[in-house]
This record gives C-alpha cells, structure tokens and sequence, in this order.
C-alpha cells in the first residue's frame, strides 16, 4: 500500500468494518441474476444534456432517510448488467447509485451483457473528455435533486470509469468522495485543483495503471490533499468483475475493497 496524506478525517482504516454491509456486488456472471432478484426499486431514466440524452440506471435504497448520491461510471466496455450490478449494491448499502451510459449518444447495438462489447471498445476511445466531464456532472445535479436525495454525491469507476472518476476528482470542486478501482491517475500538473478526498483499490499484477499511482500520490502529498493507494496482491485488472480469476487473489481483493469503498464514501459523504 502506498501511504495516504491526509490533513482532516481520520483514516478509514480506524473504522470498524464490521459496521459496514459485508456483501459485495456479484461478479460479471452472476449480475444479471443479482439484478432480476432485487428487492430495490431500480429504473431507466433519460437526463438532459443541452440538446443530448444521457441515459442512465437509478437504484434507490430502502430507508426512510435521505440519501447521499453516488455516480458509478462504465468501464471501457459501457453499461453492462455488471455495472448495473454494482449500481444496485450501492443501494443496498445506503446510497442512491446513478450509473449512466456515457455512450448514449453512440447508439450502440447490444449483446447478452448489455452493449456489444466490440462496439463500446471502440466507440469509447472516441469520447471527449470534457464532454465525458461535463455529463458525469449533469447526471450527479439530477440525482442530488431528486426529492429523496441528499444535495452532496461521491463518484466510483472501474477501469476507463476509474480513470474518469479520478478526473472527476480534478474537474468537479463540488464533489464529495471519489473511488478509484484500478483507473490510471491523471496527469500530475492536473492535480492542483482537486478538493475531494480520493481512494484508489488496485491489483497487484496490474502494472501498466500501477505505474501511474506514485507521481500522483507524491504530488497530492505535497498539495495537502487526501489520496489513500491500496495495493491488493496478486489481484489483476478488473478484480471485482472478475471476481474467480487470479487463484482466489481476485476473490481476496474484492472482499477487502468493496468495504472499505462504503466506509469511505459513508465517511465523507454521511458523516460530515
């Protein structure tokens, strides 16, 4: 684990895990079973961007409390059932999780899993940043104004949606809590803007994105601002949807990320 700065709350690390949901999302072959049989109240709902849709899935909690907002953004593969998976374990862990398609505009044909996978690939590398930016912004200010919605919202992406969520980190001055799951960090002369606390969940074999951690950590540490880098061993790129591969090093790594992702977001987003 590289070392984390911090100079307001306490670390995550002195939380009781045992306090947070210990259930994870299910892994990329059960999610679409997962999603049929749950409890939540999940929707399709269409959001404005200028003269663009953004289409995304909202997943509501059952509390009688509001609730902070958590976007969850894609992979290079687009909204999958995974994603959407994840999304719906959000809910159950206490947030009002919007996963949108930032590829809506793309029209691309769907498989079994969602958006054909060759197709969101490529259709992908063609996104504007700024665009990309501008929309995760757009969907978080719908979910903080939906009526059982708290006006504050973190952000987690997986993979591409790991590197847009550290971005977002970047681009967004409002936002409240970011979690980066094996996303490459963006350039380091970018940082200085960041305002948000940032924990980033990385395999260990995975270091082509791993080479990026240490010039942000060490950056962040100078400005003052709050990064924690986990290092899970033996893990790969894209543990938590794959959740079996690695010889059980996924499985490990997942089991320990995924609390730790609630607790932080419960740390920054609840109770503050």
């Amino acid at each position: 684990m590289i070392p984390s700065s911090s100079n307001a709350r306490p670390s995550i690390d002195a939380l009781p895990l045992n306090a947070v949901q210990p259930s994870l999302p299910a892994d990329a072959e059960g999610a679409l079973a997962r999603l049929e049989a749950s409890p939540r109240h999940g929707e399709w709902v269409t959001i404005k961007d200028g003269e663009n849709d953004v289409k995304a899935w909202v997943v509501y909690p059952e509390k009688a409390e509001k609730a902070p907002v958590v976007v969850v953004v894609h992979e290079i593969f687009g909204l999958t059932h995974w994603v959407r998976g994840v999304a719906d374990q959000l809910a159950a862990d206490g947030f009002i999780a919007i996963a949108p398609d930032l590829m809506t505009a793309k029209n691309l044909p769907t498989g079994p899993n969602g958006p054909d996978q060759q197709a969101a690939v490529a259709a992908i590398r063609t996104l504007n940043p700024a665009d990309v930016q501008r929309q995760i912004g757009v969907v978080a200010n719908y979910g903080m104004q939906l009526p059982a919605a708290l006006p504050v919202y973190g952000i987690v992406g997986f993979c591409w949606g790991g590197s847009a969520s550290f971005n977002h980190a970047v681009a967004a001055p409002g936002l409240g809590a970011s979690v980066v799951y094996y996303g490459s960090s963006p350039a380091t002369e970018s940082l200085s803007s960041v305002k948000a606390p940032v924990l980033g969940l990385y395999g260990g074999n995975d270091a082509r994105v791993n080479a990026t951690i240490e010039p942000a950590a060490a950056a962040l540490k100078a400005q003052g601002k709050q990064f924690e880098a986990v290092i899970l061993d033996g893990a790969g790129h894209g543990f938590l949807r794959q959740q079996s591969g690695q010889n059980g090093a996924n499985s490990a790594a997942s089991q320990a990320a995924w609390p730790r992702t609630i607790a932080f977001f419960k740390q920054h987003l609840v109770a503050r």
